[in-house]
């Protein structure tokens, strides 16, 4: 079994970008993120054609979240119940061939300074309540998608440069260790303790090119998926392509589901 995350930075781009990836890797789960597209301008009918399911929470040039899969969706819920008037398509959550899977794209925060760091504050702590209630039902969960932080200096390409800022805060770290204690599990760090796996480099500056990136988009996975996991991988070949997203797709794959 194979789940995988991605952040397409405008889905309306990355169609055939997407569109390939999925003929050439066969997921059983695509979770998206940044559609960039209204609820309306979802292209579901070229899914269709190619077999793959989809459910979506678009959002009209910003956000939007989609899962993907040929397995039949089931129990769609959009959003979290401790902010029912956010009105930023962040959270879709679906189950899907017995597993509950959770879709976010996290708010970014821009500073520490800024309103919209509160923002980021109050959105985590809604998140961690809804996953908490989530895993009472469904022993089998999977929360993934771009976090927006960087959980260790091993995950930033200048851990110093990034110290206490945006991303790499310790504040945000307490957030995503927060999630973790609900009893899951970084999958990728369970497979690669050590190391450098970036899944997110800025445009600018040749970032990539360079190296200098920063790992943001996460698959976290509870107990009985920790136990059949296989390995995970950054798929930096996509961020080599012309006019990618700025991240990778990041894919776990289990023995079992």
């Amino acid at each position: 079994m194979k789940i995988a995350t991605w952040n397409v930075n405008s889905l309306n781009i990355r169609l055939p970008h997407v569109g390939n990836w999925l003929a050439e890797n066969q997921p059983d789960i695509l979770a998206l993120q940044e559609l960039k597209l209204e609820q309306n301008k979802f292209p579901e009918a070229a899914l269709k054609i190619m077999g793959w399911n989809a459910v979506w929470a678009g959002q009209k040039t910003y956000n939007g979240v989609a899962l993907i899969s040929r397995h039949e969706i089931k129990d769609v819920h959009t959003g979290l119940p401790e902010m029912p008037d956010d009105p930023q398509q962040r959270v879709i959550a679906a189950t899907i061939n017995n597993i509950r899977v959770i879709n976010v794209y996290c708010v970014n925060g821009e500073a520490l300074d800024s309103p919209k760091f509160q923002y980021k504050k109050q959105w985590f702590a809604a998140l961690n309540h809804f996953v908490a209630q989530q895993l009472t039902q469904y022993p089998k969960l999977i929360l993934l998608g771009d976090f927006n932080i960087a959980p260790t200096d091993n995950d930033v390409y200048d851990p110093e440069k990034w110290r206490e800022h945006i991303h790499c805060s310790s504040q945000e770290r307490a957030w995503f260790q927060a999630l973790l204690d609900l009893g899951l599990h970084d999958s990728l760090r369970q497979k690669h303790p050590n190391g450098a796996f970036y899944t997110w480099w800025d445009y600018r500056g040749a970032m990539f090119q360079k190296g200098l990136g920063l790992r943001i988009d996460h698959i976290l996975i509870s107990d009985p998926l920790n136990k059949c996991l296989q390995d995970v991988i950054v798929d930096t070949q996509e961020r080599k392509k012309e006019r990618p997203s700025d991240h990778a797709p990041l894919m776990a794959t289990f023995q079992a589901a």
